[in-house]
């Protein structure tokens, strides 16, 4: 007999079931990405327990232990967080900008502020310590120093690194940041008005819509080909070539052009040549921005948001292996997807992301220095370079020293275990 639940019931069961916090949200994404199937009907979605209970069996449960059978009965499963959701793991400032292979600001917390573990309370650092992270990356120690009442300094062989490290710990005029991104959306939307993208890709989502509601309606079609009643690559490619012929009309009715005249560069060979128009637009207002501070946070809204619009499909963001210029059956999403035509949908949301990430951060920094250089850490003198960047904080280095040092080491980009590494010892 089925033991139907609502979503919320689901998510009040399975927060009890696996000790974590599951949210209705949560149960949407399994039934939308097929993990499990829906009941119901006239608009009321259902969970059967039997299938909800058998996904964590599979899933679930059992991690802690295989792991231990792996490395060993002594590990410290504190470490691994596994309760932490991955909003928690990229809070605030954190997500201002994607950057592969950091580690999670709790590992850091963990080492930099008191802890317990086996009864004992352990804290290597005292409020207004100085911190050194000689393989700073995207600045992960800086916040969460600032957030614990330590000083810290960064280093960094890559000069974008250290920029987005900055960023993260720099201090905005709000008010100007919001009004300044504001302003370029609307010049943004007058300049598409002399465009067709944004008309062509309006009437393409719609086209799109029709069709995916009818070949691959969710999340019946996802589950299926879960359960293997479905052949995914030969349906979605059946499927994708009906649609081309509808796309290339499109292109052609709006007269759109694809492909930008050079391939000599990143930009001009990722980018669909609508969307570079657009990229170069947004550059330029940016790049007449009086305030210094506002002009940096912004620069980096941009360069998240190029990122997001490369041509490529969903499942290839990472590996980028050839350009997309046309809609295509999307595995991850399972249904037909599209290459991005515009940047003003990303711009948008990354401005307003990255603003209200901003404020959340500041009611939880103090006031203490943070910095990250670029330069070798082998060779680097950090004093020297704080005296031209950060006078006052150069001062403090002279007077107090480097109480210690947490880092992530440079490891191999196959590696899949990030390392955290501290030092406590007092630099005389």
């Amino acid at each position: 007999m089925q033991n139907l639940m609502t979503i919320k019931e689901a998510s009040i069961w399975a927060s009890e079931y696996t000790g974590k916090n599951v949210t209705p949200s949560n149960i949407s994404y399994l039934i939308q990405y097929g993990r499990i199937p829906k009941s119901g009907d006239n608009g009321n979605t259902y969970i059967d327990r039997y299938d909800l209970e058998e996904y964590y069996k599979s899933y679930h449960g059992t991690k802690e232990e295989l792991w231990k059978k792996q490395l060993g009965y002594d590990l410290n499963w504190n470490l691994s967080f596994s309760e932490y959701k991955e909003s928690e793991t990229t809070k605030h400032v954190h997500r201002l900008h994607s950057y592969k292979g950091k580690f999670i600001p709790q590992l850091v917390e963990y080492f930099l502020d008191q802890h317990t573990d086996k009864f004992k309370t352990i804290s290597f650092f005292k409020p207004g310590d100085i911190i050194l992270d000689p393989f700073c990356g995207s600045g992960t120690t800086l916040v969460q120093a600032s957030e614990l009442n330590l000083h810290s300094i960064g280093i960094d062989v890559s000069a974008f690194n250290a920029f987005i490290s900055n960023i993260k710990v720099g201090k905005y005029d709000i008010n100007d940041v919001r009004k300044t991104a504001n302003l370029i959306t609307q010049q943004l939307k007058k300049f598409q008005k002399e465009k067709n993208n944004a008309n062509f890709e309006n009437r393409l989502l719609d086209e799109l819509k029709l069709f995916n509601g009818k070949f691959f309606p969710s999340p019946d079609f996802k589950y299926k080909v879960r359960q293997k009643k479905i052949n995914e690559k030969l349906y979605g490619r059946e499927k994708s070539d009906e649609f081309l012929k509808i796309y290339y009309n499109l292109i052609e009715d709006y007269n759109i052009p694809l492909i930008q005249e050079k391939n000599n560069s990143f930009l001009d060979k990722w980018f669909l040549k609508v969307v570079r128009k657009e990229i170069d637009f947004v550059f330029n207002e940016i790049k007449s921005i009086k305030n210094t501070e506002t002009k940096k946070i912004l620069a980096l809204v941009l360069s998240r948001t190029v990122r997001s619009c490369r041509a490529t499909t969903h499942a290839d963001l990472a590996t980028l292996k050839e350009p997309v210029t046309t809609t295509y059956y999307c595995k991850k999403h399972g249904k037909i997807c599209k290459p991005l035509f515009s940047v003003l949908s990303w711009w948008q949301r990354y401005a307003n992301d990255t603003i209200k990430r901003i404020i959340q951060f500041d009611k939880l920094r103090t006031n203490t220095f943070q910095k990250c250089l670029t330069g070798d850490s082998r060779t680097i003198d950090i004093v020297e370079k704080l005296d031209k960047k950060k006078p006052e904080f150069s001062k403090l280095i002279k007077k107090n020293k480097i109480a210690g040092i947490f880092s992530s080491p440079p490891y191999s980009c196959h590696t899949l275990v990030f390392l955290g590494i501290i030092f406590a010892y007092a630099l005389a």
